[in-house]
């Protein structure tokens, strides 16, 4: 389903809060007043239930994910919490409702749930450097690397439920007809010489990848999305949160996302190596897995292209999408030049 063709949903944050304060009488509340946090993916705000607790109210993108994809993400959270991984919890309606629609006039109706509020910060933004010393960014992506190595752990000795459905962040996901965040050739902010050179290590990501090992070892359920924003420290412990991207794929693709934002910090060789050793005291990690990273990288790169040219001028502006296409392009060069 292409989400693109299906998109009529509010466009602007005063008609999804609107939404939301709708959405927010199935949990009893009435007359609150949501806090809009994001308007990417999803718009997520922070609301109070009527006990007074908060928690995060998310709005779905419409066509996106289908109601059993989502029950799916929630099943997977649960399942992830149940193992000791801090994750948040859904929140049910007064019906005992997990996922409602809820709609404003004749718009199409949208996905609603509500899930509990951690109250962990982000390891950092977008585009912002990070100001850690080395010893807390050591301490900090030491223990990404353990959460989520324990994560795949746990998934690879999970049997999900029956009717669990998640897309794949597999060769189709990245590169086929439909991949999961578009296609990267119809990206707009590209000149031709930088199209060129994408086309070129578009070849050469496609043919490693084709030959790249899969199996039980290194490809399973995954969180992938793993950026700055959807984890959370709180003490010494690591929150995870946003599974909407969540699905079948690489492991090592977790650790690629993880690192793709702090490519450009000063201490981006500590980072990489932190995590790298956290991950390898709770789980396996190869030689190949490491040498992949690079390739690992570009088909993040590959997912910004497509994922910009859905987006602009609606959940992010021009002036954004040039900046991550800008990214994107470096990253995808790289790989390109093995560098």
């Amino acid at each position: 389903m292409n989400a693109d063709t299906l998109r009529s949903e509010p466009e602007t944050a005063a008609d999804v809060t609107e939404l939301a304060r709708d959405a927010l009488a199935h949990w009893g509340v009435h007359g609150g007043e949501p806090e809009l946090l994001k308007y990417r993916e999803n718009a997520v705000f922070r609301v109070r239930l009527a006990d007074g607790r908060p928690a995060a109210l998310r709005i779905h993108r419409l066509g996106y994910h289908t109601d059993a994809a989502l029950r799916s993400e929630l099943q997977w959270m649960a399942f992830l919490r149940s193992t000791g991984i801090a994750t948040p919890s859904p929140v049910p309606t007064r019906a005992g409702e997990l996922l409602v629609p809820v709609s404003i006039g004749s718009a199409p109706p949208r996905q609603v749930d509500c899930l509990s509020w951690l109250e962990g910060r982000a390891v950092g933004a977008r585009g912002v450097p990070l100001g850690y010393t080395d010893e807390r960014a050591r301490q900090v992506f030491t223990s990404l690397g353990q959460t989520i190595a324990r994560m795949h752990n746990a998934a690879a000795g999970w049997a999900p439920p029956a009717g669990f459905v998640r897309h794949a962040w597999d060769f189709d996901g990245f590169f086929g007809a439909n991949p999961n965040w578009g296609r990267f050739e119809t990206c707009p902010f590209l000149d031709d010489a930088t199209r060129e050179l994408v086309h070129r290590a578009h070849g050469k990501a496609v043919e490693a990848l084709s030959r790249h090992e899969r199996g039980a070892r290194n490809f399973g359920l995954i969180h992938a999305d793993l950026v700055r924003e959807n984890v959370l420290v709180d003490g010494e412990a690591i929150q995870i949160i946003d599974f909407d991207d969540c699905g079948h794929g690489w492991h090592v693709y977790d650790l690629a996302v993880a690192l793709y934002q702090n490519r450009e910090e000063a201490i981006y060789p500590l980072i990489e190596a932190a995590l790298i050793e956290g991950y390898r005291r709770e789980r396996e990690l190869t030689r190949d897995d490491v040498a992949a990273l690079p390739l690992f990288s570009a088909l993040r790169a590959f997912a910004f292209l497509g994922w910009v040219q859905s987006r602009v001028e609606g959940d992010i502006t021009r002036e954004t999408g040039m900046r991550i296409s800008t990214i994107a392009a470096g990253v995808v060069a790289a790989y390109l030049h093995g560098e």
